[in-house]
């Protein structure tokens, strides 16, 4: 899917907008599941997670689990975490390095880059039968040290499916000398989709957000589509600052927020070298993971300065604003008052989102 249809999604504005029962209709979320997460590029993780031969990380995308490992070859691989023999999960860590991967319903083996080592229970004739019983692969591309796979065997290129977005990152001078630091997650009551609605406009961040609009110049605030993802951001107003974090001295002088189709977002804020992703993924229709992981030079929380961890607790307290905010939303949702809302005119970006699922979801 290439989605940059920005004109025609401002004519649009009026004339159609989502139904609240694309985000209470559980039947609904069984079709995203399939035709959105299933046939989209979906990060999983940071080179810095598995330098090392041998380095691993597990993930779950779409209900499917995986495994991202760095061969004994150096070479880095994803494959389904499911053993070819009895689709048992292989690896139950979250995380570890090992030469082998052993399954441990029937103890057979694999290599690093998925070929089978040894099959203990297929003997003599019976050997030949699973000779090639190898780990599945699943598409998996690395841009930017971020790591991205795809169920879809038959997907775009990673590097095509967001227009420039890939070349506006590198543009960050630190971006290449950031580590993972640090996950956390936290379950929200409310459909994934209404997080992203939140997130890609600010008409809220007035009433909801008073130290994130003390600290931006809420007047140069833009918001802007693009292929398949949007940025939004403005500069930082003279002589501001969050915690301790000199805003005037920091390496970059503006807020940076994009979200890529059509979970993701990545925000970077003003200050140290820094850059924090959401994932936001769906728990039922209902509920959602909300995925945090934040990235500095340092890989772990203890390294941070002080300014870093201010910067991390502003990130916090925006968060928690939002959350509280869309779990408010999902109340009324399931409410018979309204079946539907309306689009502000400064609210292209989420006009976009809209187009682009009712577009997966052939309506």
């Amino acid at each position: 899917m290439a989605y940059n249809k920005v004109e025609n999604a401002a004519n649009r504005t009026f004339e159609r907008t989502m139904t609240y029962d694309k985000y209470t209709d559980p039947k609904v979320l069984d079709q995203e599941m399939d035709l959105i997460f299933s046939k989209s590029w979906q990060l999983v993780g940071h080179v810095s997670q598995v330098e090392k031969a041998g380095a691993f990380f597990t993930a779950d995308v779409a209900g499917e689990p995986l495994i991202i490992i760095r061969g004994t070859d150096e070479v880095l691989r994803a494959f389904y975490n499911v053993c070819p023999h009895r689709a048992t999960k292989l690896e139950k860590s979250e995380n570890g390095k090992k030469k082998i991967l052993q399954c441990m319903y029937h103890g057979w083996t694999f290599k690093t880059d998925g070929k089978l080592n040894k099959a203990p229970n297929f003997q003599g004739e019976d050997a030949a039968c699973v000779q090639d019983a190898c780990l599945r692969s699943v598409r998996m591309e690395v841009l930017e040290s971020l790591i991205f796979v795809n169920l879809d065997d038959n997907a775009t290129p990673l590097i095509d499916s967001y227009g420039d977005f890939f070349d506006r990152l590198s543009k960050f001078p630190f971006i290449s000398e950031l580590k993972r630091t640090h996950r956390k997650t936290r379950v929200i009551k409310a459909n994934w989709k209404a997080y992203i609605d939140n997130y890609l406009e600010c008409d809220h961040c007035h009433i909801a957000h008073p130290t994130f609009v003390d600290a931006l110049d809420m007047n140069d605030y833009q918001i802007i589509t693009c292929e398949n993802y949007s940025v939004q951001g403005t500069i930082v107003k003279a002589d501001k600052q969050y915690g301790e974090v000199n805003l005037n001295e920091a390496e970059m002088q503006g807020g940076s927020f994009f979200w890529l189709w059509p979970n993701l977002m990545l925000t970077i804020y003003p200050g140290p070298g820094n850059m924090a992703s959401i994932e936001m993924i769906p728990i039922d229709h209902e509920t959602s993971l909300a995925v945090y992981t934040y990235y500095f030079r340092e890989d772990n929380l203890e390294a941070l300065n002080q300014d870093e961890k201010d910067l991390m607790a502003f990130a916090e307290q925006v968060r928690a604003e939002d959350i509280d905010l869309v779990e408010l939303e999902q109340i009324g949702f399931r409410s018979r008052a309204f079946n539907k809302g309306h689009y502000a005119s400064s609210e292209q970006a989420i006009v976009q989102f809209h187009e682009m699922v009712l577009e997966a979801l052939n309506e």
